[in-house]
């Protein structure tokens, strides 16, 4: 299916029209609906087949954190209007990975589950499943999720995985301050931070399959969940933009760092 519909209203899990131009590049595929759960997937392919680096950007794990889902429909939209500056990546977009969650307004799933604890645990909850295969499947090389804090009064992000992450964080961190701060405390969600970064993290959230041999650069990007919400939007979307800009020029240069 061809990109003609975005998910756009929060209390909505159907797609809705949107006036962005199609695009052959854009694909449109979802989880097969279970329990009544629509989960969206959205593939920008490269313009050369068969090269291109892989990621996948996952918002909304948390039902009430909405700036991370009109970013990467804003991220869609982009890549299906400006495709010649995505040109050497595949990018898997997961714009609502918690549908229930959103239509409630809630962090939690319907069933009261914070889904960003619940990865390669054994989980039941079909929205894990459907990602744990996803990541199975698609072997990443990178891995970006999209969150907001509404205990931070600035941006910051938790990196893992390849060396290559914290080199990437920092310049979209710096891209992001254009629209909000960044956060500069030492102690960030209850982890030694640094110039906004964490090195450490929480067990159970979304990542690559402890299985991965060749582990993908891991990115978690917070907004503060109580700016404007279009502040919010617009710094992710720079934020992201400028780690595939910097991944592709670490690449060209150091494809072994």
């Amino acid at each position: 299916m061809l990109l003609s519909q975005l998910p756009q209203s929060r209390f909505s899990t159907e797609a809705q029209p949107i006036s962005a131009r199609p695009a052959s590049r854009i694909l449109l595929e979802s989880l097969p609906p279970t329990e009544g759960i629509y989960l969206p997937k959205f593939v920008s392919k490269p313009l050369q087949k068969g090269y291109g680096f892989k990621f996948g950007i996952f918002a909304g794990i948390h039902g009430d954190e909405e700036a991370g889902i009109l970013a990467t429909n804003e991220l869609i939209r982009w890549s299906a209007e400006k495709p010649e500056e995505l040109g050497d990546f595949e990018i898997h977009f997961y714009p609502i990975c918690n549908p229930t969650g959103r239509n409630l307004g809630t962090r939690h799933n319907r069933n009261n589950l914070d889904l960003n604890r619940e990865f390669w645990y054994g989980s039941i909850e079909p929205e894990v499943l459907y990602l744990e295969s996803e990541l199975r499947r698609e072997h990443f090389d990178g891995i970006i999720s999209l969150h907001s804090d509404d205990d931070s009064d600035g941006c910051y992000g938790f990196v893992s995985g390849s060396l290559l992450s914290e080199h990437l964080l920092n310049p979209a961190l710096e891209a992001a301050s254009a629209h909000l701060p960044r956060n500069s405390q030492h102690i960030i969600d209850g982890f030694l931070a640094q110039q906004g970064i964490i090195k450490e993290g929480y067990l159970g959230i979304l990542s690559a399959p402890p299985e991965q041999v060749v582990k993908p650069l891991e990115i978690v990007f917070e907004t503060p969940g109580l700016a404007p919400l279009h502040q919010q939007v617009a710094a992710t979307v720079a934020a992201v933009k400028s780690m595939l800009a910097s991944y592709r020029l670490l690449q060209s240069y150091a494809p072994n760092l």
